[in-house]
């Protein structure tokens, strides 16, 4: 595994998705423990395949705290 000097792989490995509690997602290491207040969601593998799906269903950039404030 190709690892960079922060720990995180590098492009070509099997990375996760994650979503926190103001649902924000976030690629992840697959091989690493999920930090505290992040949930694993959606597809494992290819970076590009994990992109692909945040970039489907992330259509709402800003938080959900911010989101409800605004419409309600």
């Amino acid at each position: 595994m190709s690892v960079k000097s922060d720990g995180l792989t590098l492009d070509g490995e099997r990375f996760k998705v994650l979503i926190n509690q103001e649902e924000q997602y976030s690629l992840w290491p697959e091989d690493l423990e999920s930090p505290a207040g992040w949930t694993q969601v959606g597809p494992t593998g290819a970076r590009q395949l994990c992109l692909e799906y945040i970039e489907s269903v992330w259509t709402d950039m800003r938080p959900l705290s911010l989101r409800r404030a605004m419409d309600g």
